[in-house]
């Protein structure tokens, strides 16, 4: 009789047991995650628009590399010919995220040289995507290019007014890009020489450069790009635009080294023969 009445308390023990555990699931404290489990309201960053690169040395058709590379096409060995054409990739470990190509092509004139570089951008970051890692990236380029701040662009009435106003003798443009003017006078020279007393490399404004050939950023190019145009001691011009578009960065860089240091490279022709290859590119990965 006894062993009969124990039995019952054990089983009030353990329905009270029972008891306070389904009152603590009641609290709502069981839909609190666990430590380090993600909730539903995180927001997971989107991925970028692509997952993969073109080829590069496939990329540049062989009728823009015979404007880019004159030369090119003369080329009298028949295998050196179609290796200049194809160029060399550039060493990488993952074609998915960065790749690029070479040409280089001598001739009696000068030596061009050309490279194409896609980068893709992937943002490890669950709260960043991979379209605004790639919009850091590229302000980073743009930041190291230090482009000079945009000039007022000044119309050709009001150009032709001013001429008519002043008094002074028109100026002419050097060879070298600087302006020059032909008065004699104390006033003039003084003027010229505060104008350039600054740097030895004067500035873009300061060496008359018309405001378009300006380093600067460009329109329709991508979501955003800029182009830079930097001329060497020796007389090298490097031309260089970047791109992006979306989480790929695009860069080109167009170089002439002229065979004589009398010759400078024209500014207006390479920056028009890189942006042009820049925009074939683009439309390759609007395709």
């Amino acid at each position: 009789m006894q062993r009969k009445a124990y039995v019952p308390g054990v089983a009030v023990l353990l329905a009270a047991l029972l008891a306070a555990c389904t009152g603590s699931s009641d609290d709502g404290s069981s839909d609190d995650p666990r430590p380090g489990e993600a909730t539903a309201s995180a927001t997971v960053a989107q991925p970028g628009r692509y997952d993969t690169l073109p080829e590069p040395c496939a990329s540049v058709g062989q009728d823009t590399l015979d404007i880019l590379l004159p030369g090119i096409g003369q080329l009298p060995d028949e295998a050196k010919r179609r290796q200049a054409y194809e160029g060399d990739a550039t060493q990488t470990y993952d074609t998915d995220r960065k790749a690029g190509c070479r040409w280089k092509v001598e001739s009696a004139d000068a030596t061009h040289y050309l490279f194409v570089d896609f980068e893709r951008i992937v943002s490890f970051d669950n709260a960043v995507s991979d379209d605004s890692k790639a919009q850091e990236v590229y302000g980073g380029k743009v930041e190291a290019a230090d482009l000079p701040e945009p000039t007022p662009s000044v119309s050709e009435e009001d150009s032709e007014g001013a001429d008519e106003e002043s008094d002074e003798p028109e100026k002419t443009q050097t060879s070298g890009g600087s302006t020059a003017d032909p008065s004699t006078s104390s006033s003039a020279s003084a003027s010229g020489s505060a104008a350039s007393s600054g740097s030895s490399s004067p500035s873009p404004s300061a060496s008359g450069t018309p405001a378009s050939l300006q380093p600067r950023t460009l329109d329709g190019l991508g979501d955003e790009a800029f182009l830079d145009d930097a001329l060497g001691t020796s007389k090298q011009r490097t031309v260089t635009v970047v791109f992006r578009t979306s989480n790929v960065l695009v860069t080109v860089e167009y170089e002439e080294q002229p065979a004589t240091t009398t010759v400078v490279p024209d500014s207006e022709e390479m920056q028009d023969r890189a942006r042009n290859l820049a925009e074939r590119l683009a439309e390759t990965f609007d395709d």
